[in-house]
């Protein structure tokens, strides 16, 4: 990378770069990554889902063999025009909120000098953190309904016509656009922060020491290794914030009215508990687990990418 460009987590960015121009391209680096976090996580997604919100399937693998043999080979991209449009939207968020409060609290740190200067491994946890919180916005309607497309019958039996018209049911079967379309909004708000708290930490910490121990500059750490410890940080993700996921899910999957089986998401967690156990929070880790090196790692790869490109 060029010694005026920002490198795949925005630091030595040229002086002459004004932080608005810097912003907008994290925001834009960020978009291009979450488009090919979808295209290449979403067909993983799909069995997540359907493992976490229902019992029919004992394994990953014939939760897969079922989709592919019922519902055909495109069934795994069932709702991806609305992750596809809304996820570019988040990773964006994520990437430039992150960005915003490194910068935020950089300036903040008593003696900190650009370059040459690191912020804590807490203070990168933080600025992930925030991240998170700034992206559950969007990604907790998003995501509700991704799920909602993902887990309907198939066939004639299915419940909404496309995204569009499952955001109009679930806004009126739900009481409105806050009530319906951004339930389980709590529980998506911590699953967020700590997602990517512990994401971007991690990241920094594999780059930092692969920075220190080869005694190179971070610019100067190579796109594969940037790509792998990207996949490293997907799996400190999922590992870190899990058991709130399938509770998102639960609450997401959940029926209106008198269908409603979880009155909270302290209900949820309770009822959960009660009937499965610690292993009820962790049904679907494993091709959890699977998808998330592929995608962070293409996440993490494009962004950098990108931001090689345009500075």
């Amino acid at each position: 990378m060029a010694d005026s460009a920002a490198d795949v987590d925005g630091h030595n960015v040229e002086a002459t770069n004004s932080s608005g121009a810097q912003a907008a391209k994290d925001l834009f680096s960020g978009a291009a990554g979450g488009i090919a976090q979808v295209l290449i996580g979403q067909p993983f997604d799909i069995v997540k889902v359907r493992l976490q919100t229902s019992n029919a399937y004992p394994t990953a693998a014939s939760a897969a063999l079922s989709i592919y043999r019922n519902e055909g080979p495109l069934a795994f991209y069932k709702g991806t025009l609305t992750p596809l449009l809304g996820i570019g939207a988040c990773v964006s968020i994520q990437f430039g909120a992150f960005h915003y409060a490194r910068r935020q609290l950089e300036q903040a740190t008593p003696g900190f000098v650009p370059g040459v200067s690191s912020l804590s491994y807490t203070q990168y946890y933080a600025a992930g953190a925030f991240a998170g919180i700034a992206n559950s916005v969007i990604s907790g309607p998003i995501e509700h309904v991704r799920i909602r497309l993902q887990t309907q019958p198939h066939g004639a039996a299915r419940l909404y016509a496309g995204p569009w018209d499952c955001v109009r049911k679930l806004s009126s079967q739900g009481g409105g656009v806050l009530r319906g379309l951004y339930r389980g909004e709590a529980v998506t708000v911590l699953r967020e922060a700590q997602a990517y708290g512990v994401w971007f930490l991690a990241f920094e910490w594999l780059m930092n020491a692969d920075a220190a121990r080869n005694k190179i500059e971070r610019k100067e750490v190579p796109s594969y290794k940037v790509a792998f410890y990207g996949g490293l940080a997907g799996e400190a993700l999922w590992l870190g914030s899990y058991p709130l996921d399938v509770i998102k899910s639960k609450m997401q999957t959940d029926g209106f009215g008198a269908g409603q089986r979880y009155k909270t998401t302290r209900d949820c967690f309770a009822q959960t508990w009660r009937a499965e156990g610690m292993r009820g929070f962790w049904k679907g880790i494993g091709p959890t687990l699977l998808r998330a090196m592929p995608v962070s790692a293409g996440t993490f790869a494009v962004v950098e990418m990108t931001m090689r490109a345009i500075n």
